[in-house]
């Protein structure tokens, strides 16, 4: 099987070459079976290193074109190895691929019927080495899996969450892993599903209630502010609602006006709700894992478009045990010119700012709010008197948004007195979101936005 894996890659990785007309020995092509790692060289003159955990990011991973048509060759390949129907001659397994080859793509269906056997074949290396990188979709994985191992009480509601894996992919093999009585595929009815959800918070469980999407989440708002946010306080302590309503929340790509709001101010003006909203996968996995343990109702946004993305993950990130308290601030970059405060996918776009602003000699400091309530006002505070300029930067719109509540709290701090110019806002345009792809892109800050509104706080023409 192995040599006829390795046949069927050579034979493709040649194909993906000649489309490219580049000019690479396939004896440099190296596959480490025992670390589940490949390695190979690149046309545009790199040499890198992928683990199977990463091979479904590999648009991601990759640096050019030609990386990325590997990487999704091997993958799709890898895939169609591990299934029953494997035993058949080479020729025949290549006629169940319909192969489409273009300049930017290669892409492979699986013509048969296969069923992909034992999890175990797909089982990755957990050698720090080759888990320096973990994609968002996988840390949110690996969090509700050690926290389901961990605790009995702990289960996933929502649509398509157990045999068809999360409509993202999120909860991947958790239903084969813990059964239909842990994971509980449900019917299109948020509002049914999320008072299900919130009854067995109530009753002593510990449930994960997943939105395909969190516009859908407005068919079940009553539950989520009502029933689980409001019983505690109603109960005189005595009724605890130890919840997570989880999913992607904002935009999208091409999802129109109704799949694509931000409800991030939303819920943190609501007492009795914690909101999250991570960036990185250390964040997901550590905040997720603390959301979950956590005795009231969580309400945790995730991004659609986060999901595939890798991020550096620190060897106490791997552990078990790794969690990220809540109300706590994350400095991304260090600086001293002016503050840029932001979360999830926004944080980014100012990453990607601070970098040109840095070639005009000035330094931002990046603050990752993580958590919307609890608020980590200290250290935006400390920031801002330091740099003596903030900036606020959300998907979402301007009015009543996050961006206007860190600047009411500013200006009734001591950091006020620190300001050198007024606070500035960069958010989403004032409508609902275009489907028109030029028109979706510019209802959305960019690094362009924030580095015009940055200049215009520091008087810089």
């Amino acid at each position: 099987m192995l040599k006829l894996f390795d046949c069927m890659m050579c034979l493709f990785y040649r194909l993906v070459m000649a489309v490219y007309h580049d000019e690479v020995e396939i004896e440099d092509f190296e596959y480490d079976s025992e670390a589940e790692v490949y390695y190979y060289p690149c046309p545009c003159g790199d040499r890198f290193e992928i683990s199977k955990l990463e091979l479904q990011c590999g648009e991601d991973v990759a640096r050019c074109p030609s990386c990325s048509l590997i990487i999704k060759v091997i993958y799709d390949l890898e895939e169609f190895m591990v299934c029953e129907s494997v035993a058949m001659p080479v020729s025949e397994v290549a006629n169940n691929f319909f192969i489409m080859l273009s300049k930017a793509f290669v892409c492979f269906g699986i013509r048969n019927n296969a069923v992909l056997l034992s999890p175990h074949f797909r089982t990755f290396s957990t050698s720090k080495a080759y888990l320096a990188k973990l994609t968002v979709r996988d840390a949110l994985n690996a969090a509700i899996d050690e926290e389901m191992h961990r605790d009995d009480r702990v289960f996933l509601i929502g649509e398509e969450v157990a045999q068809y894996d999360g409509a993202y992919k999120v909860t991947k093999g958790l239903w084969k892993k813990y059964g239909d009585r842990r994971v509980v595929d449900t019917p299109i009815t948020e509002m049914g599903f999320t008072g299900l959800a919130v009854g067995a918070a109530m009753a002593g469980l510990r449930p994960i209630c997943e939105f395909m999407t969190f516009n859908f989440c407005m068919q079940a708002i009553d539950h989520i502010v009502n029933s689980s946010a409001k019983t505690l306080y109603m109960s005189a302590g005595q009724i605890s609602s130890p919840i997570v309503f989880r999913g992607p929340n904002s935009t999208a790509v091409g999802v129109g006006a109704q799949h694509s709001q931000d409800f991030s101010s939303w819920f943190a003006q609501c007492p009795g709700l914690k909101v999250l909203c991570p960036f990185s996968s250390e964040d997901a996995k550590g905040l997720l894992k603390t959301a979950i343990r956590d005795e009231n109702p969580v309400v945790f946004l995730e991004n659609e478009l986060l999901y595939s993305v890798p991020f550096d993950m620190s060897e106490e990130a791997m552990k078990d045990d790794f969690l990220i308290p809540m109300g706590v601030a994350k400095v991304e970059r260090a600086g001293n010119h002016i503050t840029l405060v932001s979360f999830s996918r926004m944080v980014q776009v100012c990453l990607d700012a601070a970098e040109e602003l840095e070639k005009m000699g000035v330094s931002a400091e990046i603050i990752n709010l993580r958590s919307l309530r609890p608020f980590d006002m200290e250290t935006i505070k400390q920031s801002v008197m330091k740099t003596n300029h903030l900036v606020t930067v959300e998907n979402g719109w301007h009015f009543c948004g996050v961006g206007a509540e860190i600047c009411a709290q500013v200006m009734e701090s001591e950091a006020f007195d620190y300001l050198d110019a007024p606070v500035l806002r960069v958010a989403g345009v004032e409508v609902p979101m275009p489907y028109a792809h030029n028109l979706e892109t510019a209802a959305q800050p960019t690094p362009q936005d924030v580095i015009r509104v940055v200049k215009r706080s520091l008087n810089i023409k």
